[in-house]
C-alpha cells in the first residue's frame, strides 16, 4: 500500500495557488465595496439647499479641510487595479505548470493515434529522443524522461498493465501533500533570516502597535472625550447647587483637549501672543481676572475661553491663525458638551443616592443644555431666535416687532399667509427671501405626546406611593413647511426659562421637602386643592335636566347652601383626618381624638340628616314624574351595558397586544443600536455638518429638581417613542411634573408637557394568605411521601436479615 508523503513546494505551484485564492477574496468583496463612486446628488437637496454667504463659506471650508480625498480615492483606485493584474499575472502562471500525475497520456506525448503499431510507436520514440535528448543542443531532460516512460507504456507488458488500472507505468505511486510555501523557507542558508523577520513581525511590531492602540483607547471614554476631562468636569461641577451659564463656559473651555499636552492636533502660534489681548479687548464682559483656580487660569483656557465668546459674538477673525483654532474648538464642544450633562445627571443621581453631599438645581444641567444650540447658532442667549434665519441679523429685529403684526415666534412666522410674510420680510429681496423660506421649511415641527402608566402593576393609571412610574413620550418630527398659511396648529415651541421662573418662585409654607430633593404638598393643601376641583367640576358638568330646574324654580337656592354648608362641613373634617394621620406616621402621640372632635362629629352628623331631608322633600315630585321612564329604560341600559362590557374588553386585549408588540419592536431596535443621522441643521458658523440632536427628561419645576436621566435622541428622522422611568414620590398627594424637550441645534424649539400625578397611599404588604396556610392533611402527606421514598425492591440488607 502506498504511503504519504508531506513536500515543501519546490516548483511554486501550490504556493502560486495559494496566493491565487487568497487575493481573490480579498478582491472580489474589497472592488464591490471600496471602489470610489460618484455620489448622486438629490434633487430634493439641491433644492431645498440654501445659498445665503455664510452657507458657501461653509462649504468652501468643508471642501478645503478634506484635499486628502481626491488623493484617497486615487489611491484606492490605484490599489484594487494593481491586485486585478497581480491577480491575472497569477492565474497566467499557473495555467503554464504541467504534473506528470496529472493526466499522463503517452500516445499524446509521442504524438501517435490511439491503436498504433509498436513499429510506428518505436519510429515516432527515435525522431523524438534525437530532439529531446539532453545531449543534443534541443535537449530536456524533464521531457526526455517523459517520453522515455511514455514509450515503455506502450511496449513493457507490465508498465502497461499498471498504466492502464493506475494511470502511471511506475504503479501505485505515494500520495504526497504539497505545503503552500517555498522550499527556500527551510533551508540551513536562509534559517537566520526567516527568524529575524518573525521576530519583527510577531515580538516588536505587533506589540507595539496593540500597545500604541491601547494606550490611547483608554484615555478616552466612549464618546470620544478624554477621562481627565471628565473628572475635571467632576471635580468643577459638584461644588455648587446652581451654576450659571457663564461658569459652565468657563468650565468647557478648561476641557483638556484644547492643550498641546493631551492633544497633538492644537497648534501653539507665536503670533497668540499680540492677537489674544487684542481679541480679549473687544469682547464683553469677558472676566479674564475674575478666575484665578487652574485650571481656568490657564493659557490654554483663556484661549478657548476668548476664541468661544468671538464664535457667539460672532466675530470676524484671522483666517490663517484665530479663526482656524475657533473652528477646531466650535468643532469639539458638542460632545464635550454632552459629556458635561451626563457629568450632571451622574452627580444628581449620586446625591439621590446621598453619596455627594450637594444636589444641582435643574438650572445648572439646563444651562449646560443652552450652551449647545448657542454654539451651534453662534449666538448668545439672550439674542432673538430669528438670528438663525439666513440674513437676519440684530438690526432687522424691529421689523419682527410690528405694532400692526407682531411675530411671536419661528412657528408664527411660518404660519402667516404668504403676503403678510413677505411684507414682514420686505427688506429682503427676492432671492433672499426664497432662501430664508427654504431654511424655514426644513426647521422641525415635534408633536410631542406623553403618556403615563405603571407597567408593572395590574391598575396601570393608579399611583401608588414608591412604584416605578413609566412615562412614554411620542416625538413626531415634520418640516415646518407643513405650518406654511395654517394658523390651525398651536404654537408649541415655548421657552422653559419663563414657566421656570414663574413655578420657581417661593415655595408655600404647606411644602415638605423629601430625601430624595422631592417637594410634598402638605394634607390640607393638597385637600382644598381637591375640593376646589370637586366644586369646578361639579358647576361645569351639570346636565341640562339640573339647568333647567336651577333656571325653573328658585325654592332650591336654600337647598343649595345647605348642601354646600355640609360640603364645608365635611372638608374640614377630611382635613383634621388626614392631618392626624400625618401626625401619626411622622411620631405624633397626640393621635387620639378628643372630645371636641366628638362633639363636632355629633353636629356634623345632626346637619347632614337635616340636610338630606330637605333635599328629600324637594325631590319627591321629580322622583314620581320620571319613575315611569326610568322602569321603561332599565332593560335598554342593561343591554347596552353588555354591549359596552364585551367591547372594553375587545378593546383591552387590542391594547395588550399593542403593547407587547411594541415591546418586542423596541427590543429588536436595541439590538440593532443607535445611530446619528437624522436631519442636517442650517448652521453656517458651525465648521461641520451637524444633524438635530433632542433631549428628553422629566423634572420637578417646583423643587428645581432632575428626576430622570436626560435621553439623548439621536435618530429622529420621522417617529421616535422614548420611556422615561421615576419613582413616584412616598408621600400621597397630587403632585405636577414636567417633561421637557430640548434642542441641542435649534433656539425656540423647546418644548414642555406636564403630567399631573394623583399618588396613592402604598397597600400594606401581605403577610398572610389562605394559600400560604399548610393544613394537617398536607403535613401527613408529606410524612407519607418521605417513607415512600424506601424502595420496593428487595435489597441486600433485607436478605441478610
Amino acid at each position: 500500500m502506498a504511503g504519504q508523503k508531506f513536500q515543501y513546494d519546490e516548483s511554486g505551484a501550490t504556493f502560486f495557488y495559494f496566493l491565487l485564492s487568497f487575493l481573490a477574496l480579498l478582491l472580489i468583496p474589497g472592488t464591490y465595496y471600496w471602489w470610489p463612486r460618484k455620489q448622486k446628488e438629490d434633487p430634493k437637496a439641491l433644492a431645498s439647499e440654501c445659498y445665503c454667504p455664510g452657507c458657501r463659506k461653509k462649504k468652501l471650508i468643508l471642501q478645503s479641510t478634506k484635499p486628502w480625498e481626491l488623493m484617497k480615492r486615487t489611491c484606492i483606485k490605484v490599489i484594487i487595479i494593481a491586485g486585478w493584474v497581480l491577480l491575472a499575472f497569477l492565474a497566467y502562471k499557473v495555467s503554464q505548470f504541467d504534473y506528470e500525475s496529472a493526466s499522463f497520456d503517452p500516445y499524446d506525448i509521442l504524438n501517435v493515434p490511439i491503436g498504433t503499431s509498436e513499429k510506428v510507436i518505436k519510429k515516432a520514440y527515435r525522431r523524438l529522443s534525437l530532439i529531446y535528448h539532453p545531449d543534443k543542443e534541443t535537449g530536456d531532460e524533464k521531457k526526455f524522461m517523459k517520453l522515455t516512460k511514455a514509450y515503455q507504456a506502450l511496449t513493457d507488458d507490465e508498465s502497461r498493465k499498471n498504466w492502464e488500472k493506475y494511470g502511471n507505468p511506475d504503479g501505485p505511486g505515494a500520495m504526497s501533500f504539497g505545503i503552500a510555501l517555498p522550499s527556500w523557507i527551510v533551508e540551513k542558508e536562509n534559517s537566520v533570516w526567516v527568524l529575524g523577520l518573525y521576530a519583527l513581525v510577531f515580538m516588536i511590531a505587533l506589540p507595539t502597535t496593540v500597545g500604541m492602540w491601547w494606550y490611547k483607547s483608554i484615555r478616552y471614554s466612549g464618546d470620544k472625550v478624554l477621562l481627565e476631562t471628565s473628572r475635571m468636569y467632576y471635580y468643577f461641577l459638584h461644588k455648587s447647587n446652581s451654576i450659571p451659564l457663564k461658569r459652565v463656559i468657563m468650565i468647557l473651555s478648561a476641557s483638556l483637549e484644547f492643550e498641546k499636552k493631551y492633544n497633538s492636533e492644537i497648534v501653539e502660534r507665536s503670533s497668540d501672543e499680540y492677537e489674544m489681548p487684542q481679541l480679549i479687548k473687544q469682547l464683553y464682559n469677558f472676566g479674564e481676572k475674575a478666575q484665578k483656580e487652574p485650571p481656568l487660569s490657564y493659557n490654554y483656557s483663556i484661549k478657548a475661553r476668548a476664541l468661544i465668546h468671538a464664535h457667539l459674538s460672532r466675530l470676524t477673525l484671522k483666517a490663517d491663525t484665530l479663526d482656524l483654532d475657533r473652528m477646531y474648538i466650535v468643532k469639539k464642544c458638542p460632545y464635550l458638551i454632552q459629556e458635561m450633562v451626563g457629568v450632571v445627571s451622574q452627580l444628581i443621581l449620586l446625591a439621590y443616592a446621598q453619596r455627594v453631599p450637594r444636589l444641582l438645581n435643574i438650572e445648572t444641567i439646563e444651562n449646560c443644555m443652552k450652551l449647545c444650540p448657542m454654539v451651534v447658532q453662534a449666538l448668545w442667549e439672550y439674542k432673538s431666535p430669528f438670528m438663525q434665519l439666513p440674513y437676519i441679523t440684530e438690526d432687522h429685529i424691529k421689523h419682527f416687532d410690528n405694532k400692526k403684526k407682531r411675530v411671536r415666534s419661528i412657528q408664527h412666522l411660518a404660519q402667516l399667509k404668504n403676503e403678510d410674510r413677505r411684507s414682514t420680510l420686505k427688506f429682503l429681496s427676492d432671492s433672499q427671501y426664497e432662501d430664508l423660506v427654504k431654511v424655514l421649511g426644513r426647521m422641525p415641527y415635534i408633536d410631542f405626546k406623553v403618556r403615563c402608566e405603571v407597567i408593572d402593576d395590574e391598575a396601570t393609571t393608579v399611583y401608588t406611593a414608591g412604584a416605578i412610574v413609566t412615562v412614554t413620550v411620542q416625538l413626531k418630527r415634520r418640516d415646518m413647511r407643513v405650518l406654511f398659511g395654517d394658523d390651525s396648529y398651536a404654537d408649541k415651541h415655548i421657552e422653559l426659562e419663563k414657566n421656570a421662573a414663574k413655578e420657581t418662585e417661593k415655595p408655600d409654607k404647606s411644602e415638605k421637602p423629601l430625601p430624595n430633593g422631592d417637594v410634598v404638598e402638605n394634607s390640607e393643601s393638597v385637600e382644598n386643592k381637591e375640593i376646589k376641583d370637586d366644586e369646578k367640576e361639579k358647576k361645569t358638568t351639570k346636565g341640562i335636566w339640573q339647568q333647567k330646574r336651577q333656571s325653573g324654580k328658585g325654592k332650591k337656592s336654600g337647598n343649595v347652601k345647605k348642601q354646600k354648608a355640609t360640603l364645608s362641613a365635611s372638608a374640614k373634617k377630611k382635613i383634621k383626618k388626614k392631618e392626624k394621620l400625618e401626625k401619626a406616621k411622622l411620631g405624633d402621640p397626640e393621635t387620639k381624638e378628643t372630645e371636641d372632635d366628638k362633639t363636632e362629629d355629633k353636629e356634623q352628623s345632626k346637619d347632614n340628616v337635616t340636610s338630606d331631608d330637605d333635599s328629600d322633600s324637594d325631590n319627591e315630585s321629580s322622583s314620581d314624574a320620571s319613575g315611569d321612564e326610568s322602569e321603561k329604560t332599565d332593560a335598554e341600559e342593561t343591554a347596552d351595558d353588555k354591549k359596552k362590557i364585551s367591547t372594553n374588553n375587545d378593546d383591552d386585549d387590542d391594547d395588550d397586544w399593542d403593547k407587547f408588540q411594541s415591546g418586542a419592536n423596541k427590543k429588536d431596535r436595541v439590538l440593532e443600536g443607535r445611530t446619528k443621522q437624522s436631519h442636517l441643521v442650517h448652521s453656517p458658523y458651525f465648521p461641520e455638518e451637524k444633524h438635530e440632536y433632542w433631549w428628553v427628561y422629566l423634572s420637578d419645576r417646583k423643587s428645581r429638581t432632575l428626576l430622570t436621566v436626560p435621553y439623548h435622541v439621536t435618530e429622529l428622522v420621522d417617529e421616535e417613542e422614548i420611556q422615561l422611568k421615576f419613582t413616584a414620590p412616598r408621600w400621597p398627594g397630587v403632585y405636577v411634573f414636567a417633561v421637557c424637550l430640548r434642542s441641542d441645534s435649534y433656539f425656540g424649539f423647546d418644548q414642555m408637557h406636564d403630567i399631573k400625578l394623583d399618588v396613592k397611599e402604598a397597600p400594606e404588604p401581605l403577610t398572610e394568605h389562605p394559600q400560604w396556610d399548610i393544613s394537617d392533611e398536607e403535613d401527613d402527606t408529606k410524612e407519607e411521601d418521605k417513607q415512600s421514598d424506601i424502595s420496593e425492591f428487595t435489597t441486600d440488607e433485607d436478605v441478610e436479615d
